[in-house]
């Protein structure tokens, strides 16, 4: 019998293959990088043939390393990069334009006109979502508009709109399905999460040819198996996810309650708010987690756009460190008298601010602030930025003041034991680091494990989830305090500075 899982994770930097075993044990991986191509200014593209044939690179490479054959694996799961769009043609298969990468900018007058009309409030009552490029619906608004008879040939039901899943699905079976899951068709613009279809006035709004758009399915579902060639024998695929809510059932956050915070460049927390769909009155999102026997799980979802690459301008900008790993040792020297405070924006600031406009600042310097310093106010940085999603979750929602949240955590950061500390002490809660980090792929492999009848349901698997350290809080309310309310001034000055420039 098949005991095998194979999980894609299409990421926006390059692609990852993982073959898991049946006890969630990792047998082999493998990872290619991709081109990034930036055109113009504020635009970032994908050539959506890298994007396959990295896919099938990898996938070929990690069965090899696993030594497992196409009749050992149970099923595939795919993960991706959400929001990036495609648009592709129904015969050939060929994309009408690059990929346009959820990153891109391009579509900010669009969505400057759309929230001067007065549309943004039913948008967002309907998808949970803010009007912002970040999202799929007018990426593919744009490239109707743009690309030379496009919009002609969408309308005559030619051309294929899809988020890197369905693209991968459509190539990995032949052409043969044309679908996407609920977690991915969330992220689009174009999709009611209450009513779980894709919604009329949206497209109509948006002018988006319903003819275009993949068929919704439950995150663990059939989408088909794979073309014999390209991977020595026909795969039943049989899970999909965006890969922040990958990460939430990599981590096994299936109680409404738990939260999850992935750290790689930016940082994505998503709180489990269960059949609930909780609009904010915080600016967070409101999305679906994932959709399991047509019952579908909401979350809150809170974005920070600079996390870890905050330690890379260390690194690379100032010189201060020569690996990441330097970054903790270096801030214990923190000189204590000082209180020196970065507000990261370096492209704006994320939830629950969302403004894009101001820019990064530095606070507190003194003739004495050195390295130490830096790397202190960069690390702590961080855990400020996860309070204030922490914080605007709780209100948002305030169930989750009961539940005692303790925060699940994965992604490069999570290996700094001194961020960690900081994260527990900031947040006066647990913070939990699992054994297996790589949660996206291992989420992506459960949903397609639970269709294959290789993994159990979801409390079996939660029982499964193995704890590698848990953080607990050991700093002072004074102390907490006195911080929160410098980060709070730091937000302030840094936002003030906006509206003093206009």
């Amino acid at each position: 019998m098949a005991s095998h899982i194979l999980a894609i994770d299409q990421g926006t930097t390059s692609s990852r293959a993982i073959v898991f075993r049946s006890d969630i044990s990792i047998a082999a991986q493998a990872q290619q990088e991709f081109q990034q191509h930036f055109p113009a200014s504020g635009w970032v593209e994908h050539e959506p043939e890298d994007i396959w044939t990295s896919t099938l690179a990898t996938c070929r490479e990690a069965m090899s390393r696993a030594n497992v054959t196409a009749s050992a694996i149970a099923a595939i799961g795919i993960t991706n990069q959400r929001e990036t769009t495609v648009v592709w043609d129904r015969a050939t298969g060929h994309a009408v334009h690059r990929a346009i990468v959820w990153q891109d900018r391009r579509t900010a007058e669009i969505c400057a006109r759309l929230k001067a009309d007065g549309h943004e409030p039913l948008i967002s009552a309907r998808t949970g979502l803010i009007v912002d490029p970040y999202f799929s619906g007018t990426k593919v608004a744009w490239i109707l508009d743009h690309v030379p008879g496009a919009r002609e040939r969408a309308e005559r039901g030619e051309l294929m709109f899809g988020t890197v899943d369905s693209y991968l699905l459509w190539r990995l079976t032949g052409g043969k399905v044309h679908a996407t899951d609920a977690t991915n068709a969330s992220r689009t613009l174009l999709f009611n999460i209450h009513t779980g279809e894709w919604d009329d006035d949206l497209l109509k709004l948006l002018r988006v040819p319903r003819s275009m758009l993949p068929d919704v399915r439950d995150s663990s579902a059939s989408f088909g198996t794979t073309v014999p060639e390209l991977l020595g024998g026909s795969i039943a695929i049989r899970g999909i996810a965006g890969d922040q809510q990958a990460a939430t059932i990599g981590q096994a956050c299936f109680t409404p309650g738990m939260m999850k915070s992935t750290y790689g460049t930016g940082c994505f927390a998503l709180l489990n708010t269960g059949t609930t769909a909780v609009a904010s009155k915080n600016k967070l999102l409101t999305t679906i987690a994932y959709q399991l026997n047509g019952q579908r799980t909401y979350a809150l979802e809170g974005s920070i756009f600079v996390a870890g690459s905050a330690v890379q301008w260390l690194r690379d900008g100032l010189g201060l460190i020569k690996n990441a790993s330097e970054t903790g040792p270096l801030a214990d020297e923190n000189d204590t008298m000082q209180s020196v405070y970065l507000v990261p924006a370096f492209v704006g600031l994320g939830a629950p601010y969302w403004n894009p406009r101001v820019r990064g600042a530095l606070f507190g310097l003194t003739r004495n602030t050195g390295p130490a310093e830096l790397a202190h106010a960069v690390l702590e940085s961080v855990c400020y930025q996860t309070y204030d999603l922490w914080a605007a979750m709780r209100a948002d929602w305030p169930e989750a003041k009961e539940t005692n949240t303790v925060l699940r955590v994965d992604g490069g950061m999570t290996a700094s034991d001194w961020t960690m500390q900081r994260l527990a002490d900031l947040l006066n809660a647990p913070v939990d680091r699992p054994m297996i980090q790589e949660t996206t792929a291992l989420g992506a492999a459960y949903l397609a494990g639970l269709g294959a009848g290789v993994y159990p349901e979801p409390a079996r698997f939660a029982d499964s989830w193995r704890l590698e350290r848990r953080f607990k809080p050991n700093m002072s309310d004074a102390t907490r305090t006195r911080k929160l309310k410098g980060w709070s001034q730091a937000v302030k000055g840094v936002l003030a500075s906006d509206s003093e420039a206009d």
